[in-house]
C-alpha cells in the first residue's frame, strides 16, 4: 500500500487517520463499525484501516496488515493515530510523537482472550499516556477533538531529555510491570484458604 496524502484545495495535506489494530487472531469488528460510520459523515478525512483478522470493511483505504517499515511511515505521514490495546503498537505510536487514540480490545465481545488490554489501556490512559475511548462516542469525540485541533495529539519534543524513546518504553514497561505483579498477587492471594 503507497501512502500518498491527497492535497487540500489550499495545498495542506488532506487530514489523515491510521488506525491500526494488531495481528491478533481475535476479530476487531466492533471498531471497524464504528469507523465505518465515522468516516461516512467525513468523506474528506483520509481514513487508512489496518484491520487484522476483523471483518472487511467498506472503506477505500483498508489493509489487513501493513509491514513494521510500512506501519513506521504510516504513523509518521498520519494525523492522528488509532490503536487497539497492544503495547507495542502504542509504544511505536508515541515512538512517532503521537498520543494515541487508544480502543482497547473487550473479550466480552470475543475481541481477545482476557482483559489485559482494557487493564493496560486504563492504567495509560489515567497516566495522561493515551486518549482512552471505549465506547463509540469516546472515540468520535476524540478523532473529531483531534481534527480540530491536531496539535493536542502532538507529544511535545524536549531537547533536554537524553533520549525520549528509551522514556517513553521504560514509562510502559513499568506500567506492564505493574499489572504483572497486581495479577500475581491476584492469582496468590486466589488460592489460600
Amino acid at each position: 500500500m503507497t501512502l500518498n496524502l491527497p492535497r487540500q484545495r489550499d495545498g495542506q495535506p488532506a487530514p489523515y487517520v491510521l488506525v491500526v489494530v494488531g495481528t491478533d487472531v481475535h476479530r476487531f469488528d466492533r471498531l471497524v463499525g464504528w469507523l465505518e460510520r465515522w468516516h461516512a459523515e467525513r468523506p474528506g478525512v483520509r481514513l487508512v484501516l489496518q484491520y487484522g483478522h476483523s471483518r472487511t470493511p467498506a472503506l477505500p483505504e483498508a489493509t489487513p496488515f501493513l509491514g513494521h517499515e510500512e506501519l513506521q511511515r504510516a504513523m509518521a505521514e498520519a494525523t492522528l493515530v488509532v490503536s487497539h490495546g497492544g503495547p507495542a503498537t502504542i509504544t511505536e505510536a508515541r515512538r512517532t510523537g503521537h498520543l494515541p487514540i487508544v480502543v482497547p480490545r473487550d473479550p466480552t465481545h470475543d475481541e481477545h482472550v482476557d482483559n489485559h488490554q482494557q487493564l493496560f489501556s486504563r492504567r495509560l490512559g489515567a497516566a495522561g499516556m493515551v486518549r482512552l475511548c471505549e465506547t463509540e462516542a469516546d472515540l468520535v469525540a476524540a478523532l473529531d477533538e483531534g481534527l480540530a485541533d491536531p496539535a493536542r495529539f502532538v507529544l511535545a519534543a524536549d531537547p533536554g531529555r537524553p533520549d525520549p524513546r528509551a522514556e517513553a518504553v521504560a514509562r510502559v514497561g513499568a506500567v506492564i510491570d505493574d499489572l504483572v505483579a497486581r495479577r500475581v498477587r491476584q492469582r496468590a492471594g486466589g488460592r489460600r484458604g
